[in-house]
Order: C-alpha cells, then structure tokens, then sequence
C-alpha cells in the first residue's frame, strides 16, 4: 500500500502538466501540488524515465512526453465519450419523449456525434456527423458559454463569422455574449428556430475535470412561434442539465454549479 500515495502523487502530476500551456519548473510542480522540493525531483525522474514526462534541460523545465500523448490516443480510439454517453441519452428520451443529441465544439463549429430518439419521433436536421455553427445551436452555446471570454472573441472575431440560417440567432460578438451571460445566470441554452424552423432545443454542457467543455447535451423537439417567443422550457431544460451532469461525472469531470 506505500506506493498507492507516490502513485496519485505521480497522477496529479500529470494532470498539471496537462493543464498548462507549455513546460513548467520542478519548483513551480512543487509549489502547485504542496509536496518536498526531493519528492516532486524524484516523481519527475521516474515519469521522465517512462516516458510521460519530457524533460528540457536547458530550460530547466518538464513537460507531457511522448507515452501520455500514446496513452490519450489509445483512450480516443476507443470512443469513450460515445460509450458512456449512449445510455445517458437513452434515459433522457426515456424521460422527455424528445431526441436526444450529444456534440462537440470542432473550431466554431458544433460536430454532432450521437443522436439518440424515441420511436415516434419528428426528423431534425442535426443527424450524427452534421456540423452547425456553434452561435447557432443551443449545444454549440452550451459549450460556447464555458469556455473563456477571450477564446470566444477568437473564435469569432467579426461579422463574417457569424452565418444566419432562418433569420434568428446571434449575429455578431456583442449580440453572442448578451446570448452567453443570459444562458449562464438561467443555467442552460435555449434555441428557438436558429437551425431549423418550427424545432427548438435546450442543452446543457458536459465538462473535464478541469471545468472545460468538452461536450454538450441538447433535447431537440417540435416548436413553432411566428416570433421568437422567449419560452426558456425549464422542465426539459432540468432533464438536459441532468443528463449532461450525469455524463460529466461519468467523465470523471467537475461538477457543474447552479
């Protein structure tokens, strides 16, 4: 059982290293994770001598090696996400009567990679492998508004970024971050004809242990209004949070706050 502590002690190691944008110091691992200046030098000999670590002698600096970008290779081939989220959406329509879908931000684009629905059920555009943009679409914001201020700016950085499908939805920075910081105090996305006229949809974000969106749950159904009407569906809406936390905890993810 003594090696079970060096064991997490190397796990959250590797999990800062992870969550930084470039190579750190031994002392800056130190500080972060409150261990002895001689255990963190050893952990990072030995992740370095396996190979999940990369040492930078002239910078005097540790980064990811080569053996975690395999390992988070061999994780993707398996289609992890895809696996556990599948009976995620089966209980949602179980309980909404409504198709269920599961996407990912791809750039500003929201790539739809499961779509689950009930028997009886009225097609939508958004099948498996249809990519939207993500302005649109109340995954694509779900995602969109967990992410930072400034990488939301970059990802839309002017008018031409902003496609119109039906006349309704965000059409430049200012009108998608009023879009955002509502969605955020409400607690979920609503979609009222964006994408296609006479559906609406609400989502809710799916999240890494580091908070960041790595996913969305969306329930898709039939609305139609001749204006946008402003209905915010909050007992649908809890059942899309539901299911969206329920897959962040199957993650492993950070919990979402209300």
């Amino acid at each position: 059982m003594t090696d079970v502590p060096a064991l997490r002690r190397g796990l959250a190691v590797l999990r800062l290293l992870a969550g930084r944008a470039g190579p750190v110091t031994a002392g800056y691992v130190a500080r972060e994770l409150g261990l002895p200046r001689s255990t963190t030098y050893h952990l990072l000999t030995e992740l370095t001598a396996a190979g999940f670590v990369t040492h930078l002698p002239e910078d005097r600096r540790y980064g990811l090696g080569l053996a975690a970008f395999e390992l988070g290779s061999a994780y993707l081939r398996h289609d992890p996400l895809e696996r556990l989220a599948r009976p995620v959406l089966h209980a949602l329509i179980g309980r909404t009567g409504h198709v269920a879908q599961l996407g990912v931000l791809h750039g500003r684009e929201a790539l739809y990679l499961l779509r689950e629905q009930p028997v009886l059920h009225a097609t939508v555009v958004t099948d498996v492998g249809v990519r939207l943009p993500a302005h649109l679409p109340a995954s694509g914001r779900a995602m969109l508004g967990a992410l930072p201020a400034a990488q939301v700016r970059a990802l839309f950085p002017g008018r031409s970024a902003f496609v119109d499908r039906t006349g309704r939805g965000p059409r430049d920075l200012p009108s998608l971050r009023r879009a955002l910081t509502a969605a955020r105090q409400r607690g979920w996305t609503v979609e009222d004809g964006y994408v296609t006229p006479g559906f609406a949809s609400v989502a809710a974000p799916v999240l890494d242990h580091s908070g960041h969106p790595i996913a969305a749950i969306s329930t898709t159904f039939r609305h139609e209004c001749e204006l946008e009407c402003g209905e915010t569906w909050p007992g649908l809406a809890a059942e899309t949070r539901r299911a969206a936390e329920e897959l962040t905890a199957r993650i492993g993810g950070q919990a979402t706050t209300r």
